[in-house]
């Protein structure tokens, strides 16, 4: 496909699953010419800009690390703060709403999707980008309300009135499972071993918090096996 000259795009880049195939998929579509990764202190940090790198190198898209600090210190909650414990689920309790609403709020960043898309806005007001790439997806919008639809069309609205391009915020698996987006990477062979999934430091996927065990649940549900990511355990 050949890229839209009519649109210029931006991507929110974590270097997971959810960015991936939204930028993936998208690239040629939005014309996506730039990607931000955010380190706001969290654990992962300096995984998820390394996978990000990897994969703004893969598709030839300049890509950006904006440092929030300030992030870091008023968030007090365990994806930034290591003397909290992540949350731990079993893969068979990733639907029960109450365990992972608990977990939501473990792993909570203060208005964190909000802080992104409005820098992002900032970079698209100055730059004439018309479009902002955002991974939200159906699965965690169950917990994550800044995952939601309504969270993007409020977005969208509040851009009307404070950018002057008034980009417009797409989420093109809104509608999507994890299951779903990894069916969908193998069917347009999305180089899969790139991303990170995980809310740890460690070196490969821990495969025991929240986000590696969606991750695990959707490889082996739409591949038959988990062997496309290496999993610690």
């Amino acid at each position: 496909m050949k890229k839209n000259r009519n649109i210029k795009s931006i991507i929110l880049l974590s270097g997971g699953l959810d960015s991936l195939v939204s930028l993936a998929t998208t690239r040629d579509e939005l014309n996506i010419q730039l990607a931000l990764t955010f380190d706001y202190g969290q654990r992962t940090s300096k995984k998820e800009i390394a996978a990000s790198k990897k994969i703004t190198e893969h598709y030839s898209i300049e890509h950006k690390v904006i440092e929030l600090p300030w992030l870091m210190k008023i968030t007090a909650t365990s994806l930034v703060n290591k003397s909290e414990e992540l949350p731990a689920l079993d893969i068979t309790l990733l639907d029960n709403p109450d365990l992972t609403g608990d977990s939501a709020r473990r792993v909570w960043v203060p208005n964190r999707n909000g802080i992104f898309l409005n820098i992002a806005a900032g970079f698209a007001d100055s730059m004439g980008f018309t479009h902002i790439v955002f991974g939200a997806n159906q699965e965690e919008a169950a917990t994550f309300p800044d995952n939601s639809k309504t969270f993007i069309e409020k977005t969208n609205a509040a851009f009307e009135y404070s950018t002057l391009v008034r980009p417009k915020v797409i989420a093109p698996l809104a509608d999507f499972t994890k299951k779903e987006m990894v069916k969908l990477a193998l069917e347009r062979n999305i180089p899969l071993e790139l991303l990170r999934s995980c809310y740890t430091d460690e070196e490969l996927h821990c495969g025991e918090c929240e986000s590696c065990l969606r991750l695990k649940r959707a490889l082996r549900e739409a591949a038959g096996n988990t062997q496309l990511v290496e999993f610690k355990n």
